[in-house]
């Protein structure tokens, strides 16, 4: 392995590495931007620049849609649907209603957006298969009420739908302003994947476990995007409508759905280039090749179906995989060397007294069909000490992690912070309280790099709503350059500024242990627990996780130890608690701890 003696210029040198991606994505979107400006003084076919046009209307439902599925993982298969509310809401107000075109595009947005609403509703809360089929159940019913409202919608029939006013009149007219809200699109969930809401959406999509211990309000998340995928498909569906001049419920067909999905499915999640350009081949290809457009949906399951068994993350983040796999330095292993100094004055906190109150748990108990896993165990947390807890397999030490990190909720018995009860607080407020823990088995977010995943750990201190985020608002802008600086800072202060831009899925154990204390960290706790962080570990890497943890201690944060490693935890303790089948069976101080009979014969051994 390759000691660190030079964490600074390994720093720097990750941080210009950043730099450089960052410059060639930007200069990848420039050139993708000229194409498309440049694309109707190139082409002079009229079916070509149709293609085009009809790409881009497709793209402003795909954008929004990919926030759903690409960066969230919710499958909705039934976007056809919102997809005609907004083509029949622009086709009644516009034409029937006599409204302005543009008018009518904000209320087709509005109706998909409102109709987003009352299917995430319910349907969110459903697990991923169910959810699926909910939207697939919506995009008939949309049908059925097409058909069945024949004096607003035309029924069978169709209905014919108006074009665009002078300067839009035209097929280049069109094109533009398509291009318009294609680009708007763009901009909106190209803000929203690139700052804190794009990582609180991939570790929705990754981990919802994680998600929630950070503190991200996952179903309201979902809720969110899901509504904003609603009012890019209604607008959507005005553009696409406004291209076809009439529509009939069979404009609106089961392939269309899964175009859609398969687009964003072999573009690859978690990216917005990758299913632009799905979009583009999906669309064009068929036309180019007359006998998939024939074949339609066979086509499209015959290509999901080989991304999922051969590149299951998508052609697109499948590359950036390969390419970050063989950058220089992408597999180099390095020694985890802690910079103690600079930890200790990032955590520091001067301005907060978090000596005052402690973590209780008061006689807490739980029983999972009918066994009980706690039977009235008693610990407290107190700022400023290490606390130890341990005990053989099964004697309840996750179970009392889970109930004081909010995941399980006791049958009896409370959870306090000074004098305010935990005990029925949903585990996404343990954050917002000062309470922040790490896994047994290291829970991070393989496709981002070191740096985003302690990022994500902010997450209780950036207030920007989902709009401010989309539109690039300051204050969103300011919060992600703030928890960058202060994620930065963490990252060197743990050992792992030769990693700062490497994706996690390319740590060492090591490395993702000393990575997740520091998304933790991120999070500014008073209170910190640790399970079992000493697994897989060699000697010195115990070393270093113990100066750690002493800073931690000396920094004022409580630090609740669950641990196998007897000799570790009893040298680095203040206190130790033992348990046994659920039940406590010793407490105290680690000598009294380590010398009791009862702990020696059920843990230690003679």
């Amino acid at each position: 392995m390759i000691a660190t003696g030079r964490p600074k210029r390994e720093y720097r040198s990750a941080q210009r590495e950043g730099t450089s991606v960052n410059a060639k994505k930007s200069i990848l979107l420039l050139l993708a931007g000229t194409g498309l400006i440049a694309l109707p003084f190139l082409v002079g076919d009229r079916y070509q620049l149709h293609l085009a046009t009809l790409i881009g209307a497709y793209w402003v439902l795909i954008a929004g849609l990919n926030l759903v599925t690409g960066f969230s993982g919710q499958l909705s298969v039934g976007h056809v649907g919102l997809l005609a509310i907004g083509a029949y809401a622009f086709a009644i107000v516009a034409g029937k209603l006599g409204m302005s075109p543009m008018i009518a595009v904000a209320v087709a947005g509005a109706m998909g957006g409102s109709l987003g609403l009352v299917l995430g509703l319910p349907a969110l809360r459903l697990p991923d298969f169910y959810f699926a089929m909910a939207t697939l159940a919506f995009g008939f019913m949309v049908t059925e009420f097409v058909l069945a409202h024949e004096q607003l919608t035309g029924g069978g029939i169709g209905i014919a739908v108006p074009g665009f006013p002078a300067p839009f009149d035209t097929q280049r007219g069109t094109y533009w302003l398509i291009l318009i809200f294609a680009a708007i699109a763009t901009f909106l969930t190209w803000n929203v994947a690139r700052l804190m809401w794009g990582r609180a959406l991939i570790s929705i999509r990754d981990s919802v476990v994680t998600a929630r211990a950070v503190g991200v309000p996952v179903y309201r998340a979902k809720l969110t995007v899901f509504v904003f995928s609603g009012v890019s498909a209604g607008v959507a569906g005005a553009l696409f409508a406004s291209l076809q001049s009439y529509i009939t419920p069979d404009t609106f067909v089961f392939d269309l759905g899964m175009f859609f999905f398969v687009s964003i499915i072999i573009g690859g999640r978690g990216s917005i280039l990758g299913p632009f350009v799905g979009t583009v081949v999906l669309t064009a290809l068929p036309e180019l090749a007359s006998p998939l457009a024939k074949l339609g949906t066979f086509f499209y399951g015959l290509l999901l179906l080989a991304v999922v068994l051969l590149v299951p993350e998508g052609v697109g983040a499948s590359v950036q995989k390969l390419i970050a796999r063989f950058r220089p330095g992408a597999r180099e292993s390095h020694v985890v060397t802690p910079d103690l100094a600079s930890l200790a004055s990032t955590i520091a906190r001067p301005d907060v007294d978090s000596r005052t109150e402690s973590l209780d748990a008061a006689a807490v108990s739980i029983a999972f069909g009918g066994i009980k896993a706690l039977d009235s165990v008693s610990l407290e947390l107190r700022p400023g000490e290490i606390h130890g807890l341990i005990g053989p397999n099964g004697s309840g030490k996750t179970t009392l992690l889970n109930l004081l990190s909010g995941y399980y909720q006791p049958n009896a018995g409370s959870v306090k912070v000074g004098a305010e009860n935990l005990s029925r607080e949903p585990v996404q407020r343990r954050p917002m309280l000062g309470i922040a823990r790490t896994f047994q088995k290291p829970r991070l977010l393989t496709p981002l790099t070191v740096l985003d995943n302690v990022m994500l750990g902010c997450w209780r201190d950036c207030k920007a709503g989902f709009l401010e985020t989309a539109f690039g608002l300051p204050r969103a802008r300011r919060e992600d350059r703030t928890a960058r600086q202060y994620a930065e800072k963490l990252v060197a202060g743990v050992g792992l500024a030769h990693a700062i831009g490497r994706r996690a899925s390319l740590l060492e154990h090591a490395e993702q242990r000393f990575l997740e204390i520091a998304r933790a960290l991120a999070a500014r706790p008073r209170f910190i627990m640790l399970d079992e962080p000493a697994g897989g570990l060699t000697d010195a890497e115990i070393k270093h996780l113990t100066d750690v943890i002493l800073v931690l201690r000396d920094a004022g944060l409580g630090v609740l130890l669950v641990e196998h490693h007897t000799d570790f935890v009893f040298r680095v303790c203040d206190r130790v608690t033992t348990l046994d089948l659920g039940k406590m069976i010793k407490h105290g101080p680690p000598a009294a701890v380590q010398a009791d009979p009862e702990v020696i014969r059920v843990y230690l051994g003679a």
